[in-house]
């Protein structure tokens, strides 16, 4: 059976009904996000009080229904926006139906990141599957500026062959886009600071928010003056957008799987907390890295001045988690004798 796209043109009870589901799944997302924060706010208090205090694991229980929630509202709504843009013939609706796509691609891949890395730690993988949260982060950021590339190349083609737009269709589906790419956003905002990986998923959602408000700001202006050019520009200025957004998640995704020190330690501060403790004559081995997208490890060597006191470690393993966010800390005690012979500081 072949799809007469200039009767879907005209049949706007489509997008009514389109919009009718949509306040169905909104009036269900309000009472969900009302329960997901009372769990959320729930599952942040402390368990012990040891220098791994911090639940950690709540972050792929607390997120469960946010990954849910936000992908049957993506993939519901890529499906309505690559169906309309072909019908529109609107290379902006396409390009942000594509970009959708990508975003499901990336909300699955984070879900998995985020459900694996909590697995167990194993003879083989002594840290467990923490890493793999890193590895998302960076496919998802490399996956999205590949599928920029295309989108980019297809609007400038289009300066060349400009083609006539349905701009009502684009303006309703665009607006649809944008309470949906919002709400989704909005579900991932919570940690977005302190995790890499829902970071992701939050930039992801809310430039889309941006970039279909911009889809709808080019079908009012086809619509108004008859601009066929404001397509493939809006269609650009979504790719700047998107790039914008990402190049901080590239970089950040990259070094994290570099084990380069996470932004948010103060490497200075440390090194100058570790050697003003009074029983400590001097450090060296000092090493930080990211575990995962949450958790930061430090091995550090301490040259002692005399007798280490009783709890020495456990309070500066308390100073490290609660001052600096460093949750798996490893500390050797050296004599000063004992330095001399000590290979990682004298290697070979």
């Amino acid at each position: 059976m072949t799809l007469n796209l200039q009767v879907l043109k005209n049949q706007y009870w489509g997008l009514f009904f389109i919009c009718g589901v949509e306040i169905v799944w909104a009036k269900w997302f309000s009472q969900a996000l009302l329960s997901y924060k009372l769990e959320g706010n729930k599952s942040h208090l402390f368990v012990t009080r040891g220098y791994m205090s911090h639940d950690h694991s709540h972050h792929v229980s607390h997120y469960n229904r946010a990954f849910a929630i936000g992908i049957a509202l993506n993939v519901f709504f890529t499906a309505v926006e690559f169906l309309y843009g072909f019908a529109a013939d609107s290379l902006a609706l396409i390009a942000d139906a594509g970009h959708n796509l990508s975003d499901v691609l990336s909300l699955l891949l984070a879900w998995g990141a985020s459900i694996l890395g909590k697995k167990a730690a194993t003879e083989k993988r002594t840290y467990g599957f923490r890493k793999v949260t890193v590895m998302a982060s960076l496919v998802s950021a490399v996956m999205l500026l590949a599928a920029l590339g295309i989108i980019a190349w297809e609007a400038i083609a289009r300066f060349a062959h400009p083609a006539p737009v349905a701009s009502v269709t684009m303006m309703v589906v665009a607006a649809i886009g944008v309470v949906i790419n919002t709400v989704t956003a909005l579900l991932f905002m919570g940690d977005h600071h302190h995790d890499l990986n829902i970071k992701g998923a939050f930039l992801h959602m809310a430039a889309d928010a941006a970039v279909s408000l911009g889809v709808v700001i080019a079908g009012a202006l086809i619509w108004w003056k008859g601009w066929l050019w404001v397509d493939p520009v809006i269609s650009l200025l979504i790719v700047a957008v998107i790039v914008i957004g990402t190049w901080g998640l590239l970089k950040d995704s990259m070094n994290y799987t570099l084990d380069a020190v996470p932004d948010k330690i103060d490497m200075p501060a440390l090194r100058r907390y570790l050697e003003s403790l009074p029983e400590v004559a001097r450090i060296h081995d000092l090493h930080v890295w990211p575990l995962s997208t949450t958790e930061v490890a430090l091995t550090v060597h301490l040259v002692m001045k005399d007798v280490t006191p009783e709890g020495f470690l456990h309070h500066i393993q308390h100073h490290l988690h609660d001052e600096f966010s460093i949750e798996h800390a490893t500390i050797q005690l050296e004599s000063e004798a004992d330095e001399a012979n000590c290979a990682l500081e004298h290697p070979h």
